[in-house]
């Protein structure tokens, strides 16, 4: 069945534009344009839509108010944002009700494989109704504002680390977590970090930028109330910063490329962000499956999860995180850090640093939860079992 997808300005000529750049995506995509968030809404009144991209700045009803209304009207649609440079304060009030944010002028391939990506990552979560459960969570976590200012800096190439730094100290709270942890083991630097500034240069402005996602997200939830309900935010911080840490370590020693590295560490951290999302929304359901689970541990959970929700923390996170856009290597891991085999991958990867830290950093509660040896099998390298065992010592 043909995917239905909605595209919204009021420059008629964009849209004109569109029409013909995307006209051999006919085959897969059934396209309606509209001139106005009116004509829009009247649009997916009567005819669902799959996704909808719109413009930010247009006059009437501007793109955030269009997506505040069709959140309420179509939950699982896949909602993309187009905007100028001139549209940031815009941007940041739709943080809500927008999935994915690209920048105008929009490379026309880079917007379709946003649109694809977007639908592949479906896929993951096979209930309709969980789909649609998901996308249309009040309690989502959303991406944090300091966040999404450090990934509008880092597109211009000649920021310095300094700037990054200078960016990060203007956040005091922010700036005190990451401290916290660039101070903490987990680094490891040998000598004490006291400002944002030192943090970015001797990590790395990528490594920041994915310190501040991670901890943004974390941030945001209502801890005393989840802890009531019987959920530990600081237990799942403190296991998702030991499967980083381990994750990091594991890409380094097997010499992976930089963005290997970082993005193992990222994805550790946010490995388990499903479970943060389940908790914010269905409290009730997820003590029901760590109840019901108890016996097999964290397969158990896992199996649990299959069999109530027809999908895994890990496919309800990653959902999340690839309609926010981040890179499809951290995507994958989250979502089959439990069962890497399900890819037909056959060299080391992100996914591979996070499953294997996951159970090592599990060991003592893991139940059944084990390495995936058909998959480390087919990669060549279950003998390196040991070796990262000791890296996880360390």
């Amino acid at each position: 069945m043909k995917k239905r997808i909605l595209f919204v300005d009021d420059e008629r000529d964009l849209l004109n534009g569109l029409r013909r750049a995307l006209r051999g995506q006919r085959k897969e995509w059934e396209m309606a344009f509209a001139g106005s968030g009116k004509e829009a809404l009247e649009l997916a009144e009567s005819n669902p839509f799959d996704a909808i991209v719109t413009d930010m700045r247009m006059p009437g009803m501007d793109g955030a108010q269009l997506l505040e209304e069709l959140v309420h009207l179509q939950p699982d649609i896949v909602r993309i944002v187009l905007s100028g440079q001139s549209d940031k304060e815009m941007v940041m009030k739709s943080v809500l009700p927008a999935h994915q944010y690209l920048n105008k002028p929009c490379d026309i391939d880079h917007l379709k494989s946003a649109i694809i990506r977007a639908f592949a990552l479906r896929e993951l979560i096979h209930d309709d109704k969980l789909v649609a459960l998901i996308s249309g969570m009040e309690s989502l976590p959303s991406l944090p504002s300091l966040y999404l200012k450090l990934v509008d800096m880092l597109k211009d190439s000649d920021v310095t680390v300094r700037a990054v730094g200078e960016m990060l100290a203007k956040d005091l709270a922010m700036t005190s977590k990451v401290l916290q942890l660039v101070n903490s083991a987990f680094f490891g630097l040998g000598r004490r970090i006291t400002n944002p500034v030192d943090a970015a240069s001797l990590l790395g402005m990528d490594i920041i930028k994915g310190l501040v996602l991670s901890i943004g997200i974390f941030s945001q939830c209502d801890q005393s109330k989840l802890q009531s309900q019987g959920f530990s935010v600081d237990r799942l911080w403190v296991h998702s910063s030991k499967v980083a840490s381990i994750a990091k370590r594991i890409a380094v020693a097997e010499q992976a490329e930089k963005s290997v590295v970082e993005d193992s560490m990222l994805a550790g951290f946010l490995h388990d962000i499903g479970k943060l999302i389940l908790a914010l929304n269905l409290p009730e359901m997820l003590q029901q499956l760590q109840m019901a689970s108890q016996d097999g541990g964290l397969a158990g959970l896992h199996h649990a999860e299959e069999v109530a929700l027809g999908t895994t923390h890990g496919g309800v996170g990653a959902y999340l995180l690839g309609l926010w856009g981040l890179p499809e290597g951290v995507v994958s891991a989250v979502a089959f850090h439990h069962d890497p085999s399900t890819l037909q991958d056959a060299e080391f990867s992100t996914l591979t640093a996070v499953h294997i830290a996951d159970v090592l950093a599990n060991d003592d509660v893991s139940g059944g939860y084990d390495f995936d040896h058909d998959y480390l099998q087919r990669l060549g390298m279950e003998d390196r079992i040991e070796a990262w065992r000791q890296l996880a010592l360390e």
